[in-house]
Parts: structure tokens; sequence; C-alpha cells
């Protein structure tokens, strides 16, 4: 699941429908929640999200049952992850973005700022350095 994945509009709203069935469901089951879409289209976007790792597919009677790999906490973490080292390799100097972040989080809940701090610490942990 490291793979980096880009998700679209729909994408989006099929795995928000799934993630609140909390099971696997097969298309039919899911086309009530989608009214103006067609059911080859439903399929085609859960055999897609099936393709790009974040579906699981299982046989449910004569039809496959969908249901995804991982929470939307999860998910939407791998996705951050990629965006921030696309951002990294592409910028100049990182602690320009790196600070932006910052910035941003601070500004967004200025207790999140402590929460950051502790997180840096477990990662230079994890890393095996503990420069201070």
């Amino acid at each position: 699941m490291a793979q980096r994945r880009k998700l679209g509009p729909l994408e989006h709203r099929v795995l928000t429908v799934l993630w609140e069935r909390g099971r696997a469901v097969t298309v039919r089951q899911m086309l009530p929640s989608f009214p103006r879409l067609a059911y080859t289209t439903l399929m085609t976007t859960l055999d897609r999200l099936y393709r790009k790792g974040v579906l699981r597919r299982c046989r449910l009677g004569r039809a496959f049952g969908y249901e995804p790999r991982c929470s939307r906490e999860e998910l939407f973490g791998q996705m951050v992850c990629g965006e921030v080292t696309d951002l990294l390799a592409a910028c100049q100097n990182a602690t320009v973005m790196l600070s932006t972040l910052v910035q941003a989080v601070g500004d967004a809940d200025a207790e999140l700022l402590d929460e950051l701090e502790a997180l840096v610490r477990a990662e230079r942990a994890r890393l095996g350095g503990t420069r201070e």
C-alpha cells in the first residue's frame, strides 16, 4: 500500500460509502447509494480502486464483494505522505516548505504544535538519532 495513488471525487464517494457500510458489499448492494450512476460505472470504479490496492475483493455468491483495505485515516495518511514527499523533492529549499507546514499547523490549532514536536521526537528515536 506504499504506492502513490491519486483518487478522483467518485472514488472518494465510493470509499466513503464502503467505510460507512463496514463490510464487503457488491456493486448491486451499493447502487442505491448512487442513484444517478450506471451499474457499469460503479463496477468500473470499484474495480479501479481494487487494482490501485485500495480495496479487497472477495466472492459473495456469484458476484464480487468489495471492502476497504484500510481505514479512512490510514489512507489519508498515505496520500498526505506521498504529497509531502513530492513537495520536498520538488522544493529547492526544504526549510521553506517545512516552515510553511509548521505555520499552517499552528494556524489551524496551536496545541497541535506540541503534538507535532512529540511526533518529530518519536521519529528521530525510531531512526536512531537523538539530536535535540
